[in-house]
Formats: C-alpha cells, sequence, structure tokens
C-alpha cells in the first residue's frame, strides 16, 4: 500500500500547515483504531504533542514541518507493517532523543521503559569510537543489538528509511547516492529477511531511481507502455483458473501485479536479454480462504487444478509450505506456460500467509499464539545474538552480517535428520563449525549424502552431512577464504590468534633480551615505539614477526638512542612518501567551498587520480571518488558493483566528483556484440567503429559458433555521449542482436 507522500510545500502559512499537522495525525488515528484500547488515545495524544513541542522549531530539506516526518514513519509502521499502538509512539519519538531536548528519562517517565528502550535502540550514535569504521556500520551494529531484544527497532528503522528514501528529492546528489547505497546494501536486504516484502521491492526501486536514473526512468516507460496489454493478458490467463477453482469449491481471489523496476532490471542483467524477452514481467497470486487444518491440502489442490490447465516449467516449483522461510514466509511458486507462448509466475497462498508475506514479522507473531516449535525466525534471532556477543569490528560485522544473515538460507540435515539452517554459499566447514566450533576446528572432511566431500564443498538444500574429524587438525588461514558464516570466522580467526600467541611469545623473549642489552626498559612504551617503527599493528604482531625472523632487530642500535631507559628517536621513522603524497592532494581538493572536484580540464594537472579497474568510468559517467590508502583517489562509477559496498562502509572517504568536457584525452572502455554469423559482419562493424566513427581499436575478438558469434572490443572514447552513440549505431547493423558496455573488468 503506498502512502501519499507530500510534495514540498514552501508557500504553506503557518495556519495551513497546523491544518496539514493535524490532517496527517488524525489519518494516523484512523489506521490505528481497531488497535486501541482504553487509554491508548490519550497515550497517542501525549507522544504527538511531545513530538511536535520538541521538533517545533525544526524543518526538513524540503522546507516542511518536521514533525511531519515521525508522523509518516508512525503510518508506516501502522498501516503497511501492521505494528501496534506502542510501537506507533516510539516512531513518532524516534528522533527526539537524538535531536533535541527531551531526554529518555523524559520518555520513561510519560511512557515506560519498554517504550524508552526500544527508541535508546532507534537513537544513533553521535560519537563513532572506531574511526575506521563508518558512522552507518557502527549505528547499525546498535540496532541489531536491540533487534535481538526487541525487533519492534528493526521494524520502525525500516519505516523511518522508507519514509527516508520517498522523500530524497529535496538531498544534495551525494546524500542521495549514499543513502540509496546504504538502502540496497543493508536496509533492502533486511526488510527481505524480516519478511516486508513490498516495502524491500519498494526500497530497491527508490535506491535505483537515484543510483541509475536512466535505466530506472527507461524501464518505468517501457511498463507504462505496455500496460494495457498486459492487463488484458493477465485477465485472459486469470479467468480459467478462477472458474475451476470456484466450481471446485475453492474460496479465492486470483490478481495480477507487476515486477519490480529492480527486479525486472537485475533479470535483464543476469539473463543478458532485452525488456522485451524477461519473460515473468508480472506475477498471478491465488490467494485462497481456507481453515488452518486444510489450508496445505487446498494450497496443494489448487496447484493441481492451474497445472491441469497450464503447463509448468519442471525446474521453477519452489515448495515453501512443507519448508517455510525462516522470516514465515509459505507459499508455493510455480512458473506455467500461458496464452501466447509467454511464461507466467503463479504465487498460490492462503489469506493468513498473505498477510505474513504483506507484513512479515507483525503478523508472524499475531499468528504465533499456539505455535508448537520453535519457529525458524527465532533460531535466526538466536545466530545473531551469539555473533553479536563476540568482539568484532563494525565494517566486518557488517560485511559479515549481509552474507551470513541477509542470504537466502539452506536447509541441510545431520546425521540424525535435524535441520540446520545456513545461509546460500555455505561450505561443510560453515556446517561443521554450526554444529560444535571444536568440531570445526578438528574437522579434515565431509561426507554429503553419503560421499566423501573436502570441507571448501559447497552446500545445497536438502543436503544431509556427516562430519569427519581429526585431533591433529587445526585451523589455518586458508580457511577463511570458503567460510561464509561470521560464527566460522570468527573461531578460525580467535584459533589463528592463539596460535600466533603462543608462536610470538619466542619474539616477545628475543625481544625483552635485545631491549635490555641496549639499556632501555621492557616496558609498554618501548614495545610501542619499535612497533611503531616497523609498522605492526600491534605488540601481538610485533612479537610474532619478530619470531617468525621477518623482523630483524638489528637495526634498533642505528635508529635509536637510550635516554634513562627509554628510547629515543632522534631521527624521524622513514615516512612512506608516496602514500602520502597520493592522499593529500584530492583530500585537500575536495575541501573547495562548493565541495566539487573537478577530474578534468585546468585541475587535472594537480590532482593524483586513477580510474577503478572494476568499472573503468569514462567522461560522462556518473561517478564519485574514493580517497583509497596508498592509491589516492580512485573513481569509480556509482553503478559500479563495488560501489554500494564502499559507499555504505566508508561514507567519509568519499569525495564528489565532476567531469570536466576534454576532448584530447581518451579512456578505454569496451563492448559486447551479439549476432548472426555472416559474411562480412566483422568489415561492417570495423568500418562503422574505425571508419564512418573514427573510434581507435584497442583490442577485437571474435568467437563463432553454430551460426552465432560474440564479438568483444576494447577502444578509445572521449566520453559516454560518443559511446552511446556508437552502440546505438552498431545496434542498427543488420544481423546485430544485441551491443553492451561491459560493466566490470577489461581483461
Amino acid at each position: 500500500m503506498e502512502i501519499d507522500v507530500k510534495t514540498p510545500k514552501y508557500n504553506l502559512t503557518e495556519e495551513e500547515e497546523k491544518k496539514e499537522i493535524v490532517r496527517q495525525y488524525r489519518a494516523l488515528l484512523r489506521c490505528l483504531k481497531p488497535k486501541l484500547k482504553q487509554g491508548d488515545r490519550e497515550l497517542l495524544r501525549l507522544a504527538f504533542e511531545m513530538a511536535a513541542e520538541a521538533h517545533k522549531t525544526m524543518r526538513r530539506k524540503s522546507g516542511e514541518p518536521y514533525i511531519l516526518h515521525p508522523i509518516a514513519v508512525a503510518r508506516i509502521c501502522a498501516e503497511e507493517i501492521g505494528l501496534g499502538v506502542r510501537s506507533t509512539i516510539c516512531a513518532l519519538l524516534h528522533d527526539t532523543v537524538e535531536d533535541t531536548d527531551l531526554t529518555l528519562q523524559d520518555v520513561e517517565r510519560a511512557f515506560g521503559s519498554e517504550i524508552a528502550r526500544i527508541i535508546d535502540g532507534l537513537t544513533k550514535i553521535a560519537n563513532v569510537v572506531d574511526t575506521n569504521s563508518s558512522q552507518q556500520a557502527e549505528n547499525f551494529k546498535k540496532i541489531l543489538l536491540t533487534l535481538t531484544d526487541d525487533p519492534r527497532v528493526i521494524l520502525i528503522k525500516l519505516a523511518d528509511r522508507l519514509h527516508n528514501m520517498r522523500t530524497l528529492d529535496s538531498m544534495k546528489r551525494e546524500k542521495q547516492l549514499k543513502i540509496s547505497s546504504e538502502t540496497v546494501y543493508v536496509y533492502a536486504p533486511l526488510a527481505h529477511r524480516m519478511g516486508l516484502y513490498s516495502i524491500k521491492t519498494e526500497m530497491e526501486d527508490l535506491a535505483m531511481k537515484y543510483l541509475e536514473p536512466d535505466t530506472y526512468h527507461e524501464i518505468a516507460k517501457r511498463l507504462a507502455e505496455t500496460k494495457r496489454e498486459r492487463t488484458r493478458y493477465i485477465n485472459e490467463f486469470i479467468r480459467p483458473i478462477k472458474e475451476g477453482l470456484v466450481k471446485a469449491g475453492l474460496k479465492v481471489e486470483v490478481y495480477g501485479r507487476p515486477k519490480s523496476i529492480h527486479s525486472i532490471w537485475n533479470k535483464m542483467k543476469k539473463k543478458g536479454v532485452a525488456f522485451e524477452e524477461v519473460y515473468d514481467l508480472f506475477a498471478i497470486r491465488v490467494i485462497l480462504d481456507s481453515s488452518p487444518e486444510k489450508e496445505k491440502e487446498d494450497c496443494w489442490k489448487a496447484y493441481s487444478m492451474i497445472t491441469d490447465m497450464y503447463i509448468p516449467s519442471p525446474e521453477r516449483l519452489r515448495d515453501w509450505l512443507s519448508n517455510p522461510k525462516s522470516n514465515g514466509y509459505e507459499a508455493l511458486h510455480t512458473t506455467v506456460m500461458g496464452p501466447q507462448g509467454k511464461w507466467v509466475e503463479v504465487q498460490i497462498r492462503t489469506k493468513r500467509m498473505n498477510e505474513i508475506a504483506e507484513k512479515g514479522l507483525a503478523a508472524h507473531w499475531k499468528y504465533k499464539e499456539g505455535a508448537h516449535d520453535e519457529n525458524r525466525f527465532d533460531k535466526w534471532l538466536t545466530q545473531i545474538r551469539e555473533v553479536l556477543s563476540q568482539d568484532v569490528s563494525s565494517i566486518d560485522f557488517l560485511q559479515d552480517f549481509k552474507t551470513s544473515f541477509l542470504a537466502e538460507e539452506i536447509y541441510v540435515y545431520t546425521p540424525k535428520g535435524d535441520v540446520k539452517m545456513l545461509p546460500v554459499g555455505a561450505t561443510a566447514l560453515d556446517f561443521a563449525f554450526s554444529v560444535h566450533s571444536v568440531v570445526g576446528s578438528k574437522c579434515i572432511g565431509a561426507k554429503v549424502n553419503h560421499k566423501l566431500v573436502p570441507i571448501s564443498h559447497k552446500l545445497r538444500s536438502g543436503d544431509q552431512i556427516e562430519i569427519i574429524t581429526s585431533n591433529k587438525q587445526k585451523p589455518n588461514e586458508d580457511w577463511l577464504n570458503f567460510v561464509v558464516t561470521t560464527k566460522a570466522k570468527t573461531k578460525i580467526k580467535d584459533a589463528l590468534k592463539e596460535e600466533k600467541r603462543k608462536i610470538g611469545e619466542d619474539g616477545k623473549y628475543i625481544l625483552q633480551r635485545k631491549l635490555e642489552a641496549m639499556g632501555a626498559a621492557f616496558s609498554q612504551g618501548n614495545i610501542d615505539e619499535v612497533a611503531d617503527f616497523y609498522k605492526q599493528p600491534s605488540q601481538l604482531d610485533l612479537f610474532y614477526q619478530v619470531a617468525v625472523k621477518n623482523i630483524d632487530l638489528k637495526e634498533l642500535k642505528d635508529e635509536f638512542q637510550v635516554a634513562g631507559d627509554k628510547l629515543v628517536v632522534p631521527k624521524p621513522v622513514k615516512p612512506a612518501e608516496s602514500d602520502s603524497r597520493a592522499e593529500a592532494e584530492p583530500v585537500r581538493t575536495s575541501q573547495k567551498k562548493d565541495n566539487e572536484l573537478i577530474i578534468f580540464g585546468e585541475s587535472s594537472d594537480k590532482i593524483v587520480y586513477t580510474l577503478a579497474n572494476c568499472c573503468k568510468p569514462i567522461p560522462g559517467d556518473d561517478v564519485f571518488g574514493f580517497v583509497s590508502t596508498g592509491k589516492g583517489l580512485i573513481i569509480h562509477r556509482t553503478n559500479c558493483p563495488n560501489a554500494a559496498r564502499l559507499l555504505s562502509n566508508f561514507g567519509h572517504r568519499v569525495v564528489k566528483t565532476k567531469w570536466a568536457k576534454n576532448k584530447e584525452i581518451s579512456f578505454l572502455t569496451g563492448v559486447k556484440i551479439l549476432g548472426l554469423d555472416d559474411v562480412g559482419v566483422i568489415h561492417k562493424i570495423t568500418n562503422l567503429v574505425s571508419g564512418e566513427m573514427k573510434i581507435n581499436i584497442a583490442a577485437l575478438t571474435v568467437e563463432a559458433k553454430e551460426g552465432v558469434f560474440e564479438g568483444n572490443v576494447k577502444l578509445f572514447v572521449h566520453d559516454k555521449e560518443e559511446l552511446d552513440e556508437l552502440v546505438s549505431r552498431l545496434k542498427k547493423l543488420p544481423g546485430i542482436e544485441a551491443v553492451e558496455r561491459y560493466d566490470t573488468e577489461l581483461v
């Protein structure tokens, strides 16, 4: 359900603003009406008045009164997530403790400790302790700590993020990029994990609108153009299904919905097809009104009847009835061949399942009373709790959290038949650590479905695994390359650290003798001086490197003098000049008044920069600069495969960048051409590129196979306009089916 988001109003009088605030507050009360108990209305009124008073002098970037934001967030919580009165109170007050004079104690006095605790979880950290992490990662870790006590924190946080995304138009471009990247990197997968599918898809679509505006608007336009014929097709497809199911005595609603722009774009990229060839642009939902004991039976009955009418694709059946997802999602999905030779996805579920799919967790708890087993969502929370109790840096934590907890899960079995849930991509070693850390540490192999496999073997849903151990085995550095679960990574790192500490004991003794021979004390200060001199991040690393003979302590005599019993450096430690120079220039330049950084043109001589290999930007691409340690400024495209991670995790090292027109410099880029293998096709391509457009070709490879050819051309262009023109002219050549730019590294 889409909330009406107000467009920025700069011209409202004070009186009109007050009316607008009251109108929005009343709309909030209307959607909570069925849930209101005695005394709730007064509590809501108090929360609204406290928030309105606290935010009364504040305005959003769009110019509207700030209080409209908490009300909108509260409405998303109530209408779209289905949360109750207490959560709505928290949503109304979610920004007060951080941004206004209101304190946590004030909130606790008015509403009690439960609401105060949730708001504390929502309050962002003002000062980040770990300077290497971005504030976002630190903040996110704090939210998750509270999530494990009370998942409402994360649901309100998702509502807050959704409203920020809906009103992102009034923000600066670099803010739009950063917020969109965080959303697509962390918040959309989290919404998906919480079962909030409509919120997840809306977040992805909105993020794409800012990260890849051209593609977004192009797909939106094509969807609008094909809407009428799609509607006609859906109606034709649905009619026999509805008639058949009703005749069989099932109470049913059937409707079609278009796929999200983001998921259509993903399909186009993954399968390398044009918009017209994305076969399932829409999904059909079959919602049954069944009693709890007949739900599964009715769903399979409906499936059987639909697949009698339309032939199903055998590998596209997804059964989440027998094995629901950990976020509670239950349904049957199949893809069938509809009229006119088009594939159509059909989702079959009951009203209860549909509410859980739409409202996620909130609905999950509504139906949870009387559930006989500990549900899978609770198991997921328990796993997060375990990880949070370990000491991990925020950036590592965010990265691990994504791979371990936000990925889709697989279900595997122990030899006794117990189910274990692991993220997609998990290996036999991940499974061993999920059984017990000792089993993981001693694992030398596994039997998957009674067949011997190495510990790096990737598991699939339904596998049964037996772990083989040996007392002689111990973790090694290579293991970190193939485990994906946070538990396995942490335990391996701990074991390696312990091993390092044992070896380091020898190094510690060698250093102690060396210092004492020089007449210096074996003190904390002196050890730090030596660690600093050899550029070692910690004492443990210093001791270890000395023990394994990577560091020779002979230099100490020449480099240090001893005053009393302290080491003194008479001359400065050799600086890594190239590193600092590469970084200093771009950083200083980025502090210009308008915070614009011109890459090419007049200032290009002064700025040290490199173009990222992962996305090969050219003038005209939307880009950002990233200040990297040792490599200076690196320019990435905003739709680069690594962009979301860099913008989310290291926002403080991102510099706003801009191209200046410069026709003298050429940039290496590449296009992939697919077509029918015809006589003279190579000549046509080279004639257009070199002859007509005067573009230099760096390399050209062509592979023809069974009448189809694939050509890869590396060429030097001046800017994106020139590349776009080339692509469109190549597409017009007879026999050429598809032309696309390389998005990944040019090899």
